[in-house]
């Protein structure tokens, strides 16, 4: 894949990004002539190398949590975590990503993404080591913290990577990483087991992943040095102007992108956390109930590659966001209606309908101009969004228990959907960040 010429070694984005000098009363003066421009990127310089950084890091953006989630019977009883310890770090994810991937704009604006992303991913690996040599249930769930803040900068920081360095094939892009998360999401959660039970410990299917993030760190080494000398040979006036802020928790656009993001994450972690036992309590084992969960994730990898094109070649989102409303409120309504009857139906009608989740990835690139207003939008609308979705396998469970049925539970999602679609259609209109400051 050729980037195109206009993606430089370290961009004219990335270099302004790296300073809060204030941008008023800035007169570029003429061009040194002892400066010579920028050569462009070319897969042989470090096109080719920045997809496949981006790959190997989208491969490890879940592999952290999953893994976990399906070793969490064998870890508490390894550690002794107590009741109220197994909450707090089945919710850690969605903490972590909300807090710490709100800090990321404020690292790239003083440091070159690609560095940034080294850190986070030797932060991604020393705290899988870590949390398996332990014997320690704080301490496990102080490195794991380690290990989600690495994860939730990478979240924030891809969408502006595609801004950067390949502008005109967002779409394309964003499919490829996507696909490639929702790859190593299924590939952790269905081989942690096996591989934990092949070594006889949980600590082998949890530590395992640590390889993984490991190897993502090897591309970005070279781009962290090259950036760096890019930096140093920038001109004052290049490096000075900054960009004016983009804040998009003042506007309209950012708030919405939040809200639609939040509400399908929101689904997204319930049916993830509750959808085997709805399968379970319909009648089916517990073997052919987490197959039809994996369904979910499965069906997904076509969708996670596919959207983001067709999202880039709409000149308005509202054909998809309805698209995707009446594929989800059909799965909701079969599953309180049928469970049984027709679950491969429904489940093939959850996977259509959590294409919500490429969809939203891709509009971050779209609705932004430069890079640090996709940065910026990521942000706010992933960080807030997390937030969000840490109600729903909450109140989910809550409903479930005090009614003792799926209809109330189904019923609140079928509320978040709603408000998932109003949002939609307000960030399906082509528009800018940057324009609504």
């Amino acid at each position: 894949m050729t980037p195109p010429a206009a993606c430089t070694e370290a961009t004219a984005a990335e270099r302004t990004i790296v300073t809060d000098a204030p941008t008023t009363d800035v007169t570029p003066g003429p061009a040194p002539d002892a400066v010579a421009p920028p050569r462009p990127i070319t897969p042989a310089r470090g096109g080719a190398l920045v997809l496949v950084g981006m790959l190997l890091v989208a491969l490890n953006l879940r592999a952290a949590v999953t893994s976990l989630g399906a070793l969490l019977d064998e870890v508490r009883g390894g550690l002794g975590l107590s009741g109220t310890m197994a909450g707090l770090v089945t919710t850690l994810p969605t903490i972590a990503f909300a807090g710490l991937g709100a800090l990321t704009p404020w690292l790239v604006r003083r440091w070159p993404a690609a560095r940034v992303l080294v850190l986070a991913m030797l932060a991604l690996t020393v705290g899988q080591v870590l949390r398996v040599v332990t014997d320690s249930a704080a301490v496990f769930v102080l490195t794991s913290a380690l290990a989600l803040a690495g994860i939730a900068v990478a979240n924030i920081l891809l969408p502006m990577l595609v801004k950067q360095h390949f502008p005109h094939r967002t779409g394309l892009v964003t499919g490829a990483y996507t696909m490639t998360l929702t790859v190593g999401t299924t590939v952790a959660a269905a081989s942690a087991v096996p591989v934990a039970h092949a070594f006889g410990s949980w600590r082998a299917g949890l530590g395992v992943w640590a390889g993984l993030a490991a190897v993502a760190v090897l591309p970005w080494v070279p781009l962290a040095l090259r950036a760096r000398a890019a930096r140093r040979t920038a001109t004052p006036a290049v490096v000075a102007a900054t960009p004016a802020r983009v804040r998009p928790g003042h506007t309209r656009l950012g708030w919405a992108m939040a809200v639609y993001f939040g509400a399908q994450s929101l689904s997204g972690y319930a049916i993830m956390g509750w959808l085997a036992q709805l399968f379970r309590d319909a009648g089916y084992a517990p073997e052919s109930a987490g197959l039809l969960l994996a369904g979910v994730t499965a069906l997904g990898v076509p969708v996670a590659l596919v959207m983001p094109t067709l999202a880039g070649r709409l000149r308005t989102l509202r054909p998809l966001v309805l698209a995707l409303t009446v594929f989800s409120t059909a799965s909701y309504v079969g599953l309180a209606l049928a469970p049984h009857g027709a679950a491969p139906l429904w489940v093939l009608l959850l996977a259509l309908g959590q294409g919500a989740f490429p969809l939203i990835l891709t509009t971050i690139g779209l609705r932004a101009r430069t890079a640090e207003g996709t940065v910026a939008l990521s942000a706010f609308a992933q960080s807030t969004g997390y937030l969000i979705a840490a109600l729903g396998p909450l109140l989910v469970g809550i409903l479930y228990e005090v009614t003792g049925g799926w209809t109330a539970p189904i019923g609140f999602l079928l509320v978040a959907l709603a408000v998932q679609t109003t949002a939609g259609m307000v960030i399906a209109r082509p528009r800018h960040i940057e324009d609504e400051r």
